[in-house]
């Protein structure tokens, strides 16, 4: 009797010493785990719910090309012309002055195309008989690129009066008769050569 109670004692001592060592390999076997987890946390980064970043979506920062100003135009470099849209015109019509400028440089430049620039002078003889410049309400600026060899132009209908410089009353003989005419167009200090055109 005495043998089998130490028999069936070894035997639960055993299966304690089995439980206890089967206890010990999980919970070694759980923090493993836990630990590859956290490994594999670790080197895959944090990440926010709602993150759409994508392995190896990196973006690159590759700087934009800025285009370099144009300079202003060279004054030799520019030319001034003037035209008409006829040589002559009848009683009811209203001749269109042109002012064309030209940018005779190599490179684009940038001009001053503005009415604060700009003035179609009409003349006959030793008469002035009109300019753009003299009722001009309000001048304004506008710089303008043109590329080499390129032109911009300027079209202004002459209603065939007669003005003053300081925009004064114009005496009797408000519009301009019939006769030969010249029309000049200037653009800063650059003059165009002048061009002539018949009023009937």
């Amino acid at each position: 009797m005495y043998r089998r109670r130490r028999l069936f004692a070894g035997v639960a001592l055993l299966l304690v010493l089995g439980l206890i060592a089967g206890g010990v390999a999980t919970v070694t076997s759980l923090l493993g785990g836990a630990q590859q987890v956290s490994a594999q946390d670790s080197s895959q980064g944090s990440s926010t719910p709602g993150s759409t970043a994508q392995p190896g979506a990196t973006p690159s920062a590759s700087p934009s090309a800025t285009p370099s100003a144009s300079p202003a135009c060279e004054q030799k470099l520019v030319t001034v012309k003037a035209a008409t849209n006829k040589t002559s015109y009848a009683a009811d019509e209203k001749p269109v002055l042109s002012l064309t400028v030209t940018n005779g440089g190599k490179l684009p430049c940038k001009v001053n195309i503005g009415t604060s620039q700009m003035d179609f002078l009409v003349t006959s003889g030793s008469d002035r008989v009109f300019s753009s410049a003299d009722c001009q309400a309000a001048s304004t600026d506008l710089v303008k690129t043109i590329a080499p060899g390129k032109s911009e132009t300027a079209n202004f209908p002459w209603p065939r009066n007669r003005s003053v410089q300081g925009c004064e009353a114009v005496p009797d003989g408000a519009v301009a008769g019939s006769g030969y005419y010249v029309f000049i167009a200037k653009l800063g200090a650059k003059v165009s050569p002048p061009t002539a055109f018949q009023l009937s």
